[in-house]
């Protein structure tokens, strides 16, 4: 099968990348340089230039590129990234897809959780509405750029991704350093739930999307059970053989994080009732067992 993919040098893209090669698939990386191999094509999210020779052929896209939400203090500069690089970014690549004379079955286009806002002890599924605040704003107008492809026909799925436990990047990959030294603990009171997702089975679960035509619109990929952050604290220290008597107070992450303190502080008790409805098993359900895979690199 041949597939495109955006964000290609990210965490969960170069990990998509890989486990498709190993199997056999034709992959095209959309890049936005010039392309140096034969298997890179080029687009451009600012100018919404895409290259249509490098989605002629794919039987599916995904599509995961965009600024990281952690990555720096959201000043308002950092703040427009994080919506252009998604926005503008999906909808390129939904107008390319939607102009094409042969388009692909399925355009997978990434999403966070981080559209449910901060919803507290309560349940949100696919059905539940958007929360308040930056990141609901900025995952309603992105899940809406993909409006074109869907249109068009082609099969589109949205697809809501949690925290990635992972050693080797993304949030996570920020928090072994600190628990491994010893001066890890519980941001806030800790009661907040953190919907988190291992990278074995995010890969796997944007793989299973691509193969299950039944799976369209949004699609939580997150653990059946998020626990909360006191939780995730525990199981950090637990695997890491290390204390975790540390705690920083919720006023102290909004002075030092600013409006990103949202993202910290915010409860989302996610579950992926799509994903489990369409046969999707996890290989780690459980914190402890996503972190015991992230610690010993038994990822993708």
């Amino acid at each position: 099968m041949r597939i495109a993919v955006t964000g290609s040098t990210g965490l969960i893209g170069s990990a998509l990348v890989r486990s498709l090669r190993a199997d056999g698939h034709d992959v095209v990386r959309f890049v936005r340089r010039e392309p140096a191999a034969p298997d890179e094509a080029r687009w451009d999210p600012r100018r919404g230039y895409v290259d249509p020779a490098g989605l002629a052929g794919c039987a599916a896209v995904v599509h995961l590129a965009g600024a990281g939400i952690g990555d720096h203090r959201w000043t308002p500069a950092y703040k427009k990234e994080i919506r252009d690089s998604r926005v503008d970014g999906t909808a390129a690549m939904a107008r390319a897809v939607a102009a094409l004379d042969e388009p692909p079955a399925v355009f997978v286009s990434g999403s966070a959780v981080g559209y449910y806002g901060d919803a507290g002890d309560r349940t949100v599924d696919e059905t539940a509405p958007p929360g308040r605040g930056f990141l609901p704003e900025v995952c309603v107008e992105w899940e809406a750029a993909a409006a074109p492809a869907r249109e068009a026909g082609v099969r589109t799925v949205l697809a809501r991704t949690g925290l990635v436990v992972s050693g080797k990047g993304g949030a996570w990959g920020r928090m072994f350093p600190v628990f491994r030294a010893g001066i890890g603990g519980r941001l806030g009171d800790g009661r907040q739930y953190w919907p988190f997702i291992s990278l074995h089975d995010e890969v796997a679960a944007l793989r299973h999307i691509v193969d299950s035509p039944q799976l369209s619109g949004p699609v939580n990929l997150t653990a059946p059970e998020p626990p909360t952050n006191r939780e995730v604290t525990a199981a950090m220290g637990r695997v890491l053989h290390r204390p975790t008597l540390l705690a920083v107070p919720a006023p102290v992450l909004r002075l030092v994080l600013g409006e990103l303190s949202q993202d910290v502080l915010g409860s989302q008790r996610a579950r992926p009732a799509r994903l489990l409805e369409s046969g999707f098993v996890f290989r780690h359900p459980g914190i402890e067992d996503a972190i015991r895979a992230a610690v010993a690199r038994s990822e993708p």
